[in-house]
């Protein structure tokens, strides 16, 4: 089980790097969000929905560069999954914390993306 939740992060994670919107559209749930608090600079909490969040993959205004990844924790309770990691770019410092649902057709699934990412300028 918790090969899989890895799976679904690293796939996540390389999706983003990839700008590979096919394999996002995968491995995040339908209601999926990304929630971040101050997020580019801004004051007060952003939610974005999985729509929005793969037209900016799209665009080129969130991903495209490859990123280290290493997986600090794992915990899996039956159905549900969080998953915390660091990632970093040639730009940024991530901390995101994933939260996953096992879907209706047994595959785990990203539904929020909850991250702080910091400028290494």
């Amino acid at each position: 089980m918790t090969d899989k939740v890895k799976q679904a992060v690293t796939d996540f994670v390389k999706g983003g790097d990839n700008s590979d919107v096919m394999l996002l559209d995968k491995v995040l749930h339908k209601d999926f969000r990304v929630t971040n608090n101050g997020f580019m600079g801004t004051a007060g909490v952003t939610i974005i929905d999985k729509q929005k969040y793969l037209a900016n993959i799209k665009e080129g205004i969130f991903g495209g560069l490859p990123r280290k990844i290493n997986i600090e924790n794992i915990d899996v309770n039956e159905t549900i999954a969080v998953v915390k990691l660091r990632l970093e770019s040639s730009e940024n410092h991530f901390v995101s914390y994933n939260s996953l649902v096992l879907d209706t057709d047994n595959e785990w699934r990203i539904i929020n993306n909850l991250a702080v990412v910091e400028s290494k300028k």
